[in-house]
């Protein structure tokens, strides 16, 4: 409208100027103007596309101003579904960051494109040094490179991970998933604790035949003895006492099993609950002299038991539980420490109000290579020693376990040739002054 008000504008004052040829001119005029108008509109129009800041869209009258107007409502709903699209890209990849297994995305010639922080941990990669490197290059085991070269990823694949050290085994498992146009998913899942534990009841099903099967193969050797031989009295007393000296050996395998059980299976104990160690103690007294009576009768060289003073504090908890961790410790301790042998038990307060039972032996002491493993069910330094004295091999692992729900650990120090420290620590939350009564 307003080309055609400037040019009617012009030819009616070129009508008035010139006549009729004065009215040509300015219709001819007020086009061209209108034209230069509307191509400097236009260039402002595409000047500022090029640079497509919606801070400032040009203000333009007629068909350059509705089309400045639509340009920049289509540019602000790309921007916004950019930053739709950028947000929730960013959020799957948190999502995938936050993800206990190891993620990593391989392009179609299996370089990496992407992995998160738990894949850098399991393989040893850096954002900055490994990205676009062929996976193959950085996973040198050959039964990934197998694997990869197989491509038959129906299956996962048991790696050793980049933390794998002696005595703390990392094992991973690891598979691929195609997708996209070529593209791979690489899954990884530290698997160690699913292997000890399928291992550990391997071994907790092989150690259980074995001690129940050594037994029975003896009660069943006397009673075939029995049935089919004359015996003298003395004989018949004799065997029957080796049968219930195994009897009782399956019994008290049998309740340390149930006692295992027990305690996986219940809640923790009371914090309510206040334990008379005085009494706890004086029954474990009384078992350790009866046990090393049985075991070293010879008066001339007794073991010496020293028991400390009756502590001035209790502890809170399950008293049936800490008096089986604590005989254990002791009965333990007995059965590994020679005649002659001196063995230290006792309670003593922490400085941070806390407390610990202790048992110091100077026994044969232990190997470095087997203590981490001491607490796990049938776990021996000495088999043949340990059945000899009767042991059934969970004493520890019952200890451990009692020591644990009460919120404390089991310490364990020892020096081959100079003896052995095992210790009950209990919190300063499991810890009340005063005696019981």
């Amino acid at each position: 409208m307003s080309s055609l008000a400037a040019s009617a504008a012009l030819a009616l004052l070129g009508w008035w100027w010139q006549g009729w040829p004065g009215a040509a001119l300015g219709v001819v005029a007020g086009t061209v103007a209108a034209q230069v108008v509307m191509a400097a509109r236009g260039r402002r129009l595409i000047r500022w596309l090029h640079d497509a800041d919606l801070n400032q869209v040009p203000f333009l009258r007629g068909l350059w101003g509705e089309a400045a107007y639509r340009a920049a409502k289509a540019l602000r709903a790309e921007r916004e579904r950019t930053r739709d699209s950028a947000q929730r890209l960013e959020d799957f990849l948190a999502a995938i960051q936050a993800s206990p297994n190891g993620v990593v995305l391989l392009d179609p010639g299996n370089r990496i494109e992407w992995f998160n922080a738990i894949a850098g941990e399991h393989f040893g990669l850096d954002p900055q040094r490994d990205v676009m490197q062929h996976v193959g290059n950085l996973l040198r085991q050959p039964v990934f490179t197998a694997y990869l070269a197989a491509r038959h990823f129906d299956k996962d694949v048991q790696l050793t991970g980049q933390q794998d050290r002696p005595g703390h085994p990392v094992r991973l498992s690891v598979q691929l998933f195609p997708y996209g146009s070529g593209q791979q998913l690489m899954l990884s899942r530290d698997v160690t604790a699913v292997i000890q534990a399928e291992a550990m009841r391997r071994d907790f099903v092989a150690n259980v035949s074995h001690e129940l099967r050594t037994p029975l193969t003896v009660l069943a050797g006397f009673v075939e003895t029995l049935q089919t031989l004359p015996l003298t009295e003395a004989e018949r007393a004799n065997y029957l006492g080796l049968m219930a000296t195994q009897s009782d050996r399956m019994q008290t395998l049998i309740h340390d099993l149930l006692m295992l059980s027990s305690l996986e299976g219940s809640p923790q104990p009371s914090t309510n609950e206040r334990v008379d160690l005085g009494t706890v103690m004086a029954q474990c007294k009384a078992e350790a002299h009866a046990l090393s009576g049985l075991l070293y009768p010879n008066p001339a060289s007794p073991q010496q038991l020293v028991f400390g003073p009756q502590p001035l504090f209790t502890i809170t908890g399950s008293a049936k539980e800490l008096s089986s961790a604590i005989s254990n410790l002791v009965n333990n301790a007995v059965r590994y420490t020679p005649a002659g042998g001196r063995i230290e038990i006792g309670w003593e307060g922490l400085p941070d109000g806390g407390a610990r039972f202790f048992v110091i032996d100077t026994g044969p002491g232990i190997a470095p290579e087997h203590l981490s493993r001491l607490g796990e069910r049938f776990y021996r330094v000495d088999r043949s020693r340990s059945r000899e004295s009767g042991g059934t091999g969970l004493g520890l692992a019952i200890a451990k376990h009692v020591v644990q729900r009460h919120g404390g650990e089991l310490q364990i120090a020892s020096t081959l040739g100079s003896g052995s420290c095992f210790a009950l620590r209990f919190p300063a939350s499991r810890v009340r002054e005063g005696q019981v009564g």
